[in-house]
Protein backbone atom coordinates (compact mmCIF):
# COMPACT_ATOMS: atom_id res chain seq x y z
CA UNK A 1 0.00 0.00 0.00
CA UNK A 2 0.84 3.68 -1.21
CA UNK A 3 0.54 6.01 2.17
CA UNK A 4 -0.02 9.58 2.02
CA UNK A 5 2.00 9.85 5.07
CA UNK A 6 4.26 7.70 7.55
CA UNK A 7 5.09 8.89 11.00
CA UNK A 8 7.77 6.46 11.94
CA UNK A 9 9.78 5.11 15.29
CA UNK A 10 7.82 7.12 17.62
CA UNK A 11 6.28 6.10 20.61
CA UNK A 12 2.32 5.78 19.67
CA UNK A 13 0.29 6.36 22.64
CA UNK A 14 -3.33 3.70 22.30
CA UNK A 15 -5.92 3.11 24.23
CA UNK A 16 -4.26 -0.12 26.07
CA UNK A 17 -0.52 0.61 25.58
CA UNK A 18 2.15 2.88 24.14
CA UNK A 19 4.51 0.89 21.47
CA UNK A 20 6.97 2.02 19.42
CA UNK A 21 5.27 1.61 16.14
CA UNK A 22 4.62 3.22 12.63
CA UNK A 23 1.74 4.78 11.83
CA UNK A 24 0.40 4.70 7.69
CA UNK A 25 -2.13 7.44 6.81
CA UNK A 26 -4.02 7.49 3.75
CA UNK A 27 -7.17 9.70 2.56
CA UNK A 28 -7.41 11.31 6.23
CA UNK A 29 -7.67 8.29 7.83
CA UNK A 30 -5.42 5.76 9.87
CA UNK A 31 -5.10 2.99 7.16
CA UNK A 32 -1.69 0.91 9.24
CA UNK A 33 -0.47 0.49 12.90
CA UNK A 34 2.37 -1.89 12.58
CA UNK A 35 6.11 -2.38 14.06
CA UNK A 36 7.69 -1.09 10.83
CA UNK A 37 6.13 -0.04 7.70
CA UNK A 38 7.63 -0.77 4.31
CA UNK A 39 6.88 0.00 0.96
CA UNK A 40 6.61 4.01 -0.77
CA UNK A 41 4.95 7.25 1.03
CA UNK A 42 4.53 10.88 -0.21
CA UNK A 43 5.79 11.91 3.23
CA UNK A 44 8.07 10.19 5.61
CA UNK A 45 8.12 11.80 9.16
CA UNK A 46 10.19 10.80 11.68
CA UNK A 47 9.21 10.64 15.29
CA UNK A 48 12.14 9.54 17.21
CA UNK A 49 11.79 10.23 21.19
CA UNK A 50 8.61 11.89 20.93
CA UNK A 51 4.96 10.65 21.58
CA UNK A 52 2.44 9.77 19.19
CA UNK A 53 -0.79 10.76 20.72
CA UNK A 54 -4.44 11.62 19.36
CA UNK A 55 -5.41 15.34 19.51
CA UNK A 56 -6.86 16.72 21.72
CA UNK A 57 -10.65 17.53 21.68
CA UNK A 58 -11.37 20.86 23.60
CA UNK A 59 -14.83 20.07 24.49
CA UNK A 60 -15.13 23.78 26.06
CA UNK A 61 -13.96 27.09 24.06
CA UNK A 62 -15.54 30.16 23.60
CA UNK A 63 -14.95 31.39 19.74
CA UNK A 64 -16.53 34.40 19.86
CA UNK A 65 -17.54 35.09 15.62
CA UNK A 66 -20.05 36.16 14.81
CA UNK A 67 -20.65 39.59 16.65
CA UNK A 68 -17.78 39.67 18.94
CA UNK A 69 -14.98 38.82 16.44
CA UNK A 70 -12.75 41.54 18.14
CA UNK A 71 -12.87 38.94 21.01
CA UNK A 72 -11.82 35.87 19.73
CA UNK A 73 -12.90 34.99 15.77
CA UNK A 74 -12.28 31.10 13.92
CA UNK A 75 -8.99 32.49 12.77
CA UNK A 76 -6.91 33.11 15.52
CA UNK A 77 -9.12 30.78 17.84
CA UNK A 78 -8.14 27.79 16.10
CA UNK A 79 -4.48 28.23 14.66
CA UNK A 80 -4.03 28.44 19.05
CA UNK A 81 -5.76 25.40 19.32
CA UNK A 82 -3.60 23.57 16.80
CA UNK A 83 -0.38 24.88 18.23
CA UNK A 84 -1.24 23.57 21.72
CA UNK A 85 -2.05 20.27 19.98
CA UNK A 86 -5.91 20.46 19.92
CA UNK A 87 -7.47 18.96 16.25
CA UNK A 88 -11.15 19.26 17.35
CA UNK A 89 -13.33 21.16 19.54
CA UNK A 90 -16.30 21.55 20.49
CA UNK A 91 -17.69 25.19 20.39
CA UNK A 92 -19.95 26.90 23.76
CA UNK A 93 -23.31 28.38 22.40
CA UNK A 94 -22.11 31.80 24.67
CA UNK A 95 -19.83 34.79 23.59
CA UNK A 96 -20.53 35.34 20.32
CA UNK A 97 -24.03 37.68 19.37
CA UNK A 98 -26.67 36.38 18.94
CA UNK A 99 -25.78 33.08 20.87
CA UNK A 100 -26.23 29.92 19.40
CA UNK A 101 -30.15 29.34 21.25
CA UNK A 102 -32.24 29.08 17.71
CA UNK A 103 -31.93 27.59 14.42
CA UNK A 104 -30.78 30.62 12.48
CA UNK A 105 -28.39 31.68 14.83
CA UNK A 106 -27.05 28.65 14.81
CA UNK A 107 -26.82 29.18 11.00
CA UNK A 108 -24.69 31.99 11.68
CA UNK A 109 -22.51 30.64 13.36
CA UNK A 110 -21.73 28.06 10.66
CA UNK A 111 -21.54 30.37 8.41
CA UNK A 112 -19.15 32.73 9.91
CA UNK A 113 -16.51 29.29 10.18
CA UNK A 114 -16.50 28.49 6.65
CA UNK A 115 -12.97 28.59 5.38
CA UNK A 116 -11.28 29.80 8.77
CA UNK A 117 -11.47 26.94 11.02
CA UNK A 118 -7.87 25.25 11.13
CA UNK A 119 -9.29 22.46 13.31
CA UNK A 120 -12.33 20.17 12.81
CA UNK A 121 -15.33 21.68 15.04
CA UNK A 122 -18.30 20.69 16.70
CA UNK A 123 -20.89 23.04 18.32
CA UNK A 124 -23.20 23.17 21.34
CA UNK A 125 -26.52 24.36 21.86
CA UNK A 126 -27.92 26.54 24.22
CA UNK A 127 -30.24 26.17 27.06
CA UNK A 128 -32.11 29.90 28.03
CA UNK A 129 -35.24 30.54 29.36
CA UNK A 130 -37.08 31.38 25.86
CA UNK A 131 -36.04 28.68 24.01
CA UNK A 132 -37.34 25.75 24.69
CA UNK A 133 -39.30 25.43 21.39
CA UNK A 134 -36.02 25.60 20.06
CA UNK A 135 -34.42 22.54 20.88
CA UNK A 136 -35.97 20.12 18.91
CA UNK A 137 -34.84 22.31 15.56
CA UNK A 138 -31.12 22.71 16.86
CA UNK A 139 -30.74 18.78 18.17
CA UNK A 140 -31.79 18.37 14.05
CA UNK A 141 -29.23 20.74 12.75
CA UNK A 142 -26.53 18.71 14.04
CA UNK A 143 -25.78 20.17 17.63
CA UNK A 144 -23.72 17.70 19.77
CA UNK A 145 -24.79 18.42 23.35
CA UNK A 146 -26.52 21.50 25.12
CA UNK A 147 -25.20 24.12 27.49
CA UNK A 148 -26.65 25.93 30.25
CA UNK A 149 -25.73 28.34 32.82
CA UNK A 150 -27.05 28.38 36.39
CA UNK A 151 -24.77 31.15 37.31
CA UNK A 152 -26.37 34.66 36.38
CA UNK A 153 -24.66 35.60 32.64
CA UNK A 154 -24.99 37.36 29.50
CA UNK A 155 -25.86 41.37 29.31
CA UNK A 156 -28.62 43.13 28.18
CA UNK A 157 -27.80 42.89 24.37
CA UNK A 158 -29.90 41.71 22.05
CA UNK A 159 -29.34 37.76 21.34
CA UNK A 160 -27.12 37.37 24.31
CA UNK A 161 -26.87 34.39 26.57
CA UNK A 162 -28.52 34.05 29.80
CA UNK A 163 -28.98 31.50 32.86
CA UNK A 164 -31.61 29.31 33.46
CA UNK A 165 -34.24 29.49 36.49
CA UNK A 166 -34.91 26.16 37.90
CA UNK A 167 -38.54 25.81 36.05
CA UNK A 168 -36.51 26.06 32.51
CA UNK A 169 -33.71 23.59 33.71
CA UNK A 170 -36.35 21.31 34.94
CA UNK A 171 -38.13 21.56 31.22
CA UNK A 172 -34.99 21.81 29.45
CA UNK A 173 -33.84 18.44 30.59
CA UNK A 174 -36.76 16.73 29.97
CA UNK A 175 -36.72 17.60 26.63
CA UNK A 176 -33.33 16.67 26.01
CA UNK A 177 -33.44 13.48 27.95
CA UNK A 178 -36.19 12.67 24.71
CA UNK A 179 -33.73 14.12 22.49
CA UNK A 180 -31.40 11.64 23.74
CA UNK A 181 -28.67 14.74 24.81
CA UNK A 182 -26.03 15.59 27.31
CA UNK A 183 -26.74 19.06 28.85
CA UNK A 184 -23.67 20.61 30.06
CA UNK A 185 -23.55 22.68 33.32
CA UNK A 186 -21.87 25.81 34.53
CA UNK A 187 -22.58 24.84 37.86
CA UNK A 188 -22.96 28.07 40.62
CA UNK A 189 -26.10 29.07 42.58
CA UNK A 190 -26.46 32.40 41.05
CA UNK A 191 -28.70 34.03 43.95
CA UNK A 192 -25.75 33.59 46.71
CA UNK A 193 -23.02 34.38 44.68
CA UNK A 194 -24.47 37.66 42.95
CA UNK A 195 -25.88 38.77 46.48
CA UNK A 196 -21.98 38.13 48.14
CA UNK A 197 -20.77 40.12 45.40
CA UNK A 198 -23.27 43.16 45.92
CA UNK A 199 -22.33 42.59 49.71
CA UNK A 200 -18.36 42.88 48.76
CA UNK A 201 -18.79 45.61 46.77
CA UNK A 202 -20.49 47.40 49.28
CA UNK A 203 -18.11 46.80 52.08
CA UNK A 204 -15.62 48.41 49.17
CA UNK A 205 -13.60 44.59 49.61
CA UNK A 206 -13.26 45.02 45.68
CA UNK A 207 -9.87 42.57 45.15
CA UNK A 208 -8.80 38.94 43.54
CA UNK A 209 -9.08 37.32 46.89
CA UNK A 210 -12.97 39.31 47.63
CA UNK A 211 -13.89 37.94 44.38
CA UNK A 212 -12.92 34.61 45.17
CA UNK A 213 -14.61 34.92 48.32
CA UNK A 214 -17.54 35.87 46.95
CA UNK A 215 -17.38 33.06 45.14
CA UNK A 216 -17.19 30.11 47.86
CA UNK A 217 -17.14 26.59 47.00
CA UNK A 218 -20.40 25.61 48.65
CA UNK A 219 -21.95 27.65 45.88
CA UNK A 220 -20.87 25.54 43.65
CA UNK A 221 -22.15 22.32 45.41
CA UNK A 222 -25.39 23.22 46.02
CA UNK A 223 -26.02 23.80 42.36
CA UNK A 224 -24.29 20.32 41.06
CA UNK A 225 -26.80 19.02 43.63
CA UNK A 226 -29.45 20.60 42.93
CA UNK A 227 -28.57 19.92 38.65
CA UNK A 228 -28.53 16.22 39.87
CA UNK A 229 -31.70 16.11 41.68
CA UNK A 230 -33.67 17.56 38.12
CA UNK A 231 -31.78 15.18 35.88
CA UNK A 232 -32.31 12.16 38.41
CA UNK A 233 -35.99 13.40 38.03
CA UNK A 234 -36.24 13.53 34.05
CA UNK A 235 -33.24 11.03 33.31
CA UNK A 236 -31.50 13.59 31.10
CA UNK A 237 -27.46 13.03 30.91
CA UNK A 238 -25.52 15.41 32.44
CA UNK A 239 -21.92 16.96 32.39
CA UNK A 240 -20.51 19.50 34.70
CA UNK A 241 -17.95 21.84 32.91
CA UNK A 242 -14.96 23.24 34.84
CA UNK A 243 -15.58 21.78 38.14
CA UNK A 244 -13.03 23.61 40.74
CA UNK A 245 -13.64 21.51 43.49
CA UNK A 246 -13.64 17.79 45.27
CA UNK A 247 -16.47 18.05 47.61
CA UNK A 248 -18.30 18.76 44.11
CA UNK A 249 -16.47 15.84 42.43
CA UNK A 250 -17.77 13.38 44.86
CA UNK A 251 -21.34 14.21 44.95
CA UNK A 252 -20.81 14.15 41.26
CA UNK A 253 -19.98 10.37 41.60
CA UNK A 254 -22.19 9.17 44.19
CA UNK A 255 -24.89 10.04 41.64
CA UNK A 256 -22.93 8.07 39.15
CA UNK A 257 -22.25 5.21 41.35
CA UNK A 258 -26.30 5.38 41.92
CA UNK A 259 -27.11 5.01 38.58
CA UNK A 260 -26.85 8.59 37.13
CA UNK A 261 -25.56 9.15 33.40
CA UNK A 262 -23.14 11.82 34.15
CA UNK A 263 -19.61 13.26 33.83
CA UNK A 264 -16.59 15.89 34.67
CA UNK A 265 -14.52 18.42 33.35
CA UNK A 266 -11.74 20.10 34.71
CA UNK A 267 -9.77 22.67 33.52
CA UNK A 268 -5.87 23.59 33.38
CA UNK A 269 -5.97 26.58 35.11
CA UNK A 270 -7.76 24.71 38.72
CA UNK A 271 -4.69 22.49 38.92
CA UNK A 272 -1.79 24.61 37.60
CA UNK A 273 -2.67 28.28 39.33
CA UNK A 274 -4.57 28.97 42.55
CA UNK A 275 -5.94 32.09 44.62
CA UNK A 276 -2.39 33.85 45.68
CA UNK A 277 -1.39 32.98 42.14
CA UNK A 278 -4.62 35.23 41.06
CA UNK A 279 -3.56 37.88 43.51
CA UNK A 280 0.02 38.20 41.99
CA UNK A 281 -0.94 37.93 38.20
CA UNK A 282 -4.02 39.65 38.32
CA UNK A 283 -7.31 39.77 35.77
CA UNK A 284 -5.96 37.54 33.23
CA UNK A 285 -6.13 34.89 35.82
CA UNK A 286 -10.01 35.21 36.36
CA UNK A 287 -13.01 33.06 36.33
CA UNK A 288 -15.79 31.58 37.41
CA UNK A 289 -15.51 29.34 39.34
CA UNK A 290 -12.57 31.17 40.31
CA UNK A 291 -9.63 29.80 41.45
CA UNK A 292 -9.16 28.01 44.74
CA UNK A 293 -7.18 27.96 48.00
CA UNK A 294 -3.70 25.72 47.38
CA UNK A 295 -5.03 22.97 49.66
CA UNK A 296 -8.20 22.78 47.91
CA UNK A 297 -5.55 22.99 44.56
CA UNK A 298 -3.82 19.03 46.11
CA UNK A 299 -6.79 17.65 46.79
CA UNK A 300 -8.35 17.78 43.12
CA UNK A 301 -4.38 16.69 42.05
CA UNK A 302 -5.72 13.61 43.71
CA UNK A 303 -8.99 13.01 42.20
CA UNK A 304 -7.20 13.51 39.03
CA UNK A 305 -5.08 10.67 39.85
CA UNK A 306 -7.49 8.62 41.33
CA UNK A 307 -9.01 8.67 38.08
CA UNK A 308 -12.28 10.93 39.31
CA UNK A 309 -12.12 13.36 36.42
CA UNK A 310 -13.61 12.29 33.56
CA UNK A 311 -11.81 15.02 30.85
CA UNK A 312 -9.61 18.03 30.65
CA UNK A 313 -11.02 21.42 28.40
CA UNK A 314 -9.68 24.77 28.10
CA UNK A 315 -12.52 26.68 28.76
CA UNK A 316 -10.72 29.60 26.66
CA UNK A 317 -12.55 32.59 27.06
CA UNK A 318 -10.88 35.28 25.85
CA UNK A 319 -11.38 39.12 25.58
CA UNK A 320 -9.70 42.40 24.38
CA UNK A 321 -7.51 43.49 26.71
CA UNK A 322 -9.02 46.80 27.98
CA UNK A 323 -11.95 44.43 29.19
CA UNK A 324 -9.71 43.10 31.81
CA UNK A 325 -8.99 46.43 33.08
CA UNK A 326 -10.83 48.67 35.50
CA UNK A 327 -10.24 52.40 36.32
CA UNK A 328 -10.59 51.45 40.55
CA UNK A 329 -9.06 48.00 40.36
CA UNK A 330 -12.40 46.69 40.78
CA UNK A 331 -12.18 42.72 40.21
CA UNK A 332 -15.79 42.28 39.80
CA UNK A 333 -16.03 44.93 37.28
CA UNK A 334 -13.50 42.83 34.97
CA UNK A 335 -13.75 40.14 32.29
CA UNK A 336 -13.82 36.62 33.81
CA UNK A 337 -12.44 34.73 31.31
CA UNK A 338 -9.04 32.83 31.03
CA UNK A 339 -7.36 32.13 27.66
CA UNK A 340 -5.35 28.96 27.89
CA UNK A 341 -6.19 26.80 24.73
CA UNK A 342 -2.61 26.90 23.61
CA UNK A 343 -1.22 25.24 26.48
CA UNK A 344 -3.38 22.84 27.25
CA UNK A 345 -1.42 19.49 26.27
CA UNK A 346 2.18 20.77 27.08
CA UNK A 347 1.17 22.41 30.20
CA UNK A 348 -1.10 19.18 31.68
CA UNK A 349 1.29 16.67 30.54
CA UNK A 350 4.35 18.07 32.44
CA UNK A 351 2.02 18.55 35.42
CA UNK A 352 0.28 15.49 35.50
CA UNK A 353 2.43 12.99 33.31
CA UNK A 354 6.19 14.01 34.29
CA UNK A 355 5.66 15.67 37.51
CA UNK A 356 3.00 13.21 39.13
CA UNK A 357 3.03 10.11 37.29
CA UNK A 358 -0.07 10.09 35.28
CA UNK A 359 0.16 7.58 32.90
CA UNK A 360 0.57 8.53 29.32
CA UNK A 361 -2.45 6.10 28.81
CA UNK A 362 -4.71 8.00 31.13
CA UNK A 363 -3.46 11.26 30.06
CA UNK A 364 -4.79 10.71 26.20
CA UNK A 365 -8.36 9.52 27.51
CA UNK A 366 -8.95 12.41 29.66
CA UNK A 367 -7.76 15.19 26.47
CA UNK A 368 -8.88 12.74 23.59
CA UNK A 369 -10.40 9.62 23.71
CA UNK A 370 -13.14 10.34 27.01
CA UNK A 371 -14.14 13.44 24.74
CA UNK A 372 -14.98 11.42 22.11
CA UNK A 373 -17.14 9.70 23.79
CA UNK A 374 -19.00 11.66 26.17
CA UNK A 375 -20.04 13.86 22.82
CA UNK A 376 -20.00 10.83 20.51
CA UNK A 377 -17.38 11.93 18.02
CA UNK A 378 -17.34 8.52 16.17
CA UNK A 379 -13.73 7.59 14.54
CA UNK A 380 -11.78 10.79 16.65
CA UNK A 381 -9.97 10.54 20.11
CA UNK A 382 -8.18 6.95 19.16
CA UNK A 383 -5.54 6.18 17.49
CA UNK A 384 -6.86 3.35 15.83
CA UNK A 385 -6.78 1.84 12.05
CA UNK A 386 -9.74 3.65 10.13
CA UNK A 387 -9.91 6.14 13.08
CA UNK A 388 -9.17 9.84 12.01
CA UNK A 389 -5.60 10.59 11.77
CA UNK A 390 -5.91 13.58 14.07
CA UNK A 391 -2.42 13.09 15.66
CA UNK A 392 0.15 15.09 17.43
CA UNK A 393 3.84 14.55 18.09
CA UNK A 394 4.86 15.55 21.90
CA UNK A 395 8.87 15.89 22.70
CA UNK A 396 8.71 15.08 26.47
CA UNK A 397 12.15 16.19 26.90
CA UNK A 398 12.07 19.49 25.17
CA UNK A 399 11.64 22.87 28.05
CA UNK A 400 10.34 26.44 26.95
CA UNK A 401 9.12 29.24 28.14
CA UNK A 402 5.48 30.86 27.72
CA UNK A 403 5.41 34.01 25.74
CA UNK A 404 2.87 36.57 24.88
CA UNK A 405 4.25 37.04 21.43
CA UNK A 406 4.42 33.74 20.97
CA UNK A 407 0.33 33.00 21.37
CA UNK A 408 -1.93 32.89 18.38
CA UNK A 409 -4.67 34.31 20.10
CA UNK A 410 -6.30 37.72 18.86
CA UNK A 411 -5.09 39.27 22.09
CA UNK A 412 -1.84 38.00 23.14
CA UNK A 413 -2.77 37.42 27.07
CA UNK A 414 -2.47 34.54 28.92
CA UNK A 415 -1.85 33.57 32.85
CA UNK A 416 0.60 31.16 31.48
CA UNK A 417 2.88 33.93 30.07
CA UNK A 418 6.39 33.68 31.75
CA UNK A 419 5.43 30.24 32.80
CA UNK A 420 8.57 27.23 32.22
CA UNK A 421 6.85 24.23 30.75
CA UNK A 422 9.14 21.30 30.17
CA UNK A 423 7.78 19.15 26.90
CA UNK A 424 6.46 21.28 24.13
CA UNK A 425 3.67 19.77 20.94
CA UNK A 426 6.34 19.74 17.73
CA UNK A 427 3.42 18.94 15.01
CA UNK A 428 -0.41 19.18 14.75
CA UNK A 429 -1.91 16.49 11.94
CA UNK A 430 -6.09 17.26 11.44
CA UNK A 431 -6.89 14.03 9.23
CA UNK A 432 -3.47 13.30 8.62
CA UNK A 433 -2.43 17.16 7.06
CA UNK A 434 -0.28 19.08 8.81
CA UNK A 435 -1.80 22.04 10.36
CA UNK A 436 1.28 23.11 12.83
CA UNK A 437 5.13 22.46 12.93
CA UNK A 438 7.17 24.15 15.98
CA UNK A 439 9.31 25.51 13.30
CA UNK A 440 7.42 26.42 10.93
CA UNK A 441 4.21 27.67 12.79
CA UNK A 442 0.91 27.28 11.30
CA UNK A 443 0.84 25.56 8.10
CA UNK A 444 -0.97 25.69 4.91
CA UNK A 445 -5.00 27.31 4.83
CA UNK A 446 -7.81 26.46 6.99
CA UNK A 447 -9.07 22.79 6.68
CA UNK A 448 -11.45 22.44 9.87
CA UNK A 449 -14.78 20.77 9.09
CA UNK A 450 -18.11 21.30 11.14
CA UNK A 451 -18.77 17.62 13.24
CA UNK A 452 -22.42 17.01 12.63
CA UNK A 453 -24.24 15.24 15.39
CA UNK A 454 -26.65 14.51 12.65
CA UNK A 455 -24.09 12.41 10.97
CA UNK A 456 -21.15 11.82 13.98
CA UNK A 457 -18.69 12.44 11.04
CA UNK A 458 -16.75 15.25 9.29
CA UNK A 459 -18.95 16.91 6.73
CA UNK A 460 -18.91 20.18 4.85
CA UNK A 461 -20.18 23.78 6.70
CA UNK A 462 -24.00 23.74 6.46
CA UNK A 463 -24.81 25.73 3.93
CA UNK A 464 -27.05 28.94 4.60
Amino acid sequence: MKFDLVIKNGNVVMENSVEQLDIGILNGKIAEISKEIAGESAEIVDASHQYVMPGMIDAHVHICEPGRTEWEGFVTGTQGLAAGGTTSFIDMPLNALPATTTKSSLHLKLKSAENKAYVDYALYGGLVPDNLEDLEDLSNEGVVAFKCFMATCGSEEIGDFKNVDDFTLYQGMKKLAELGHVLSIHAENAELTDKLAVEKKKQGKTTARDYVESRPIFTEVDAVKRALLLGKETGCKLHFVHISSTEAVEEILKARQQGQEVTIESCPHYFTLDMEDFEKIGPVAKCAPPLRAKTEQDKLWEALKDGKIDILTSDHSPCPPEMKQSKTNNMFEMWGGISGCQNNVDLMFDEAVKKRGVSVREFSKMIATKPAEIFNLRNKGSIKVSYDADIILLNPNKSYTVQSEDLYYRHQHSPYVGRNINCRVTKTFVRGQLVFDLEKGIVGQPIGKFISAKTSFVEAPASV
